[in-house]
């Protein structure tokens, strides 16, 4: 058996630091979609020509070039909208030097795996921790062409992150790119227009915490009344005072509606924005506010009342209840979903596979699910599984990401906790300890089944291994020792049982045991009793 690597500690995760709601804007007059449409064009214009300064500055941003930045959009909104469009190009930003630098690792890591396997002799077989050689010297000549060209890569994109260019395309390069695509992509070039516009479009406000219903720009009150405050050169279509805009339709938070209306009849920081969903036509309004931090509770609390182990599929998840001691509990359950379609239909998948195994933990009683914590960056390249298209797919396809989320968030709201662990292993261990003790005539375990199984084990902070089975006899001379945790070297496996107060069986009283301790006061072979010194008395004389 090859090195074990070293498994990092299992913690429970922290919940969610802000929430999010939304509420579809009905009976829009025509007159309520013109000013929307307006005040958003307006607004995404100047995002972009904020968002082009932002990149121009570069690294040599500071907060002067800030305030300028904001000096200069509020001649032509306002002070406040100025605040949400600086803020909103800085986090865009940063997010692109994010996505740079992990773009460069990815490079590093496939430049590392190139030169490794071009290092090894054609046809040179790989092992369980790396792949071999290539193929065919074609294969071979061909992917020391692609290291010359990822190295090309890495060299521009380390000189543009040493320099701070970063290139943002608002309205997604996703999008840009179905333009030289229209049939691929199945869309008109107007219906493709209309998205490229919606999708630059601009109406978002950050909340003020102090000011009235928690935001001066987008206010909206207890009774569900939006209003907007307009920018300066559209101040002329305001039908309220104060160039403000009401708009005909109300909106009504189902989902987390009290919690809303406390923070905003409290005058705290709510955020919001107004966005068009272009394929149905609809007019939406979101409410994203933050959480104070909360603090996770203690890891021995987590798995108190038992756990449940998740083992993370690429079209199910595996579950099993486990009590506090470990111990697998009842059936195994498989939670199904198809993650095949639209990104809206893989989320909603996703999310009804979550909300059913979060439903099930709470019926069994449990306090925590344990999960892997998975992260495929490093596998997903196509140095290390050229040839594995299928596998490359699959671990591409699983939303490691979205999964996290999505749980952590859903999770918080049934009051149970999330114990991530490291993934290593806990197939082959699984399978290799619990599939075939679980598995009989009325119950066939599967591999994913027994993952479960060890994820949750692991969560608890007990070893995956299970104990052995006794020996099929009661004398552990012939067989062995009972079980594997008490081994010839171990001081004390000898020793004799703690005394127990109370009758033993139904028909002999507790005294009965009273030198049950004392081993040399029972007559029986092989004790120091039969082996002290003898004596016989001598005859009696009067017989």
């Amino acid at each position: 058996m090859g090195r074990v690597r070293e498994m990092a500690a299992s913690f429970v995760v922290p919940g969610p630091a802000g929430v999010a709601v939304r509420d579809r804007l009905k009976g829009l007059t025509a007159g309520d979609e013109e000013v929307l449409r307006a005040v958003s064009e307006h607004l995404g214009r100047l995002a972009s020509k904020d968002l082009q300064s932002r990149c121009a500055d570069a690294v040599d941003h500071d907060g002067d070039r800030w305030a300028a930045r904001k000096r200069a959009l509020t001649r032509h909104s306002s002070s406040r909208w100025a605040g949400s469009l600086t803020k909103h190009t800085h986090d865009q930003w940063a997010l692109s030097r994010r996505c740079q630098l992990a773009h460069i690792q990815g490079l590093e890591a496939g430049i590392r795996m190139l030169r490794h396997r071009l290092s090894l002799s054609v046809g040179e077989r790989g092992s369980k921790r790396g792949p071999g050689g290539y193929r065919s010297r074609r294969e071979w000549h061909a992917k020391s062409r692609r290291l010359a060209c990822l190295e090309a890569r890495l060299e521009a994109a380390r000189a543009d992150w040493k320099a701070g260019r970063v290139r943002v395309v608002r309205g997604g390069k996703r999008l840009l790119d179905a333009r030289h695509r229209l049939a691929e992509a199945q869309l008109t070039e107007w219906e493709w227009r209309q998205r490229w516009e919606a999708e630059r479009w601009f109406l978002a406000a950050d909340g003020e915490s102090g000011k009235r219903y928690g935001n001066e720009t987008i206010r909206v009150t207890p009774d569900g009344v939006v209003s907007i405050k307009l920018p300066t050169p559209l101040a002329h279509l305001a039908n309220a005072p104060r160039g403000r805009y009401i708009l005909a339709a109300p909106v009504h938070f189902r989902h987390r509606g009290e919690e809303w209306a406390d923070r905003i009849t409290a005058d705290r920081a709510v955020a919001y924005r107004i966005h068009l969903d272009v394929t149905p036509g609809r007019w939406y309004l979101t409410a994203p506010w933050q959480r104070p931090v909360v603090q996770t509770i203690p890891f021995e609390a987590a798995r108190a009342r038992g756990m449940v182990g998740v083992d993370t599929n690429a079209d199910h998840f595996a579950a099993y209840q486990l009590d506090r001691h470990g111990n697998p509990v009842g059936h195994p359950h498989r939670f199904h979903f198809d993650l095949s379609g639209t990104a809206e239909h893989r989320d909603a998948q996703l999310r009804h596979a979550v909300t059913r195994l979060l439903h099930w933990a709470k019926r069994v009683g449990v306090s925590a699910i344990g999960i892997e914590d998975l992260d495929f960056t490093a596998e997903k390249t196509r140095e290390k599984h050229g040839h594995r298209k299928q596998f490359r797919r699959l671990i591409s396809g699983m939303p490691t990401g979205r999964l996290k989320a999505r749980l952590v968030s859903m999770a918080a709201e049934q009051d149970l906790a999330i114990v991530a662990v490291d993934p290593a292993y806990t197939s082959r261990w699984g399978a290799q300890h619990w599939q075939k003790p679980l598995t009989s005539s009325k119950r066939k375990t599967t591999r994913h089944d027994a993952a479960a199984v060890a994820i949750g084990r692991r969560a608890q902070g007990h070893p995956i291994r299970r104990r052995t089975a006794p020996p099929r006899t009661h004398q552990s001379d012939e067989c062995g020792h009972r079980t594997v945790q008490a081994r010839p070297e171990v001081s004390g496996r000898e020793g004799t049982r703690p005394r127990i107060p109370g009758p033993r069986t139904r028909s002999v009283g507790a005294v009965c045991g009273a030198n049950a301790g004392d081993q040399n006061a029972q007559h029986r072979s092989g004790r120091s009793a039969d082996h002290g010194f003898w004596q016989q008395d001598s005859f009696p004389l009067s017989l």
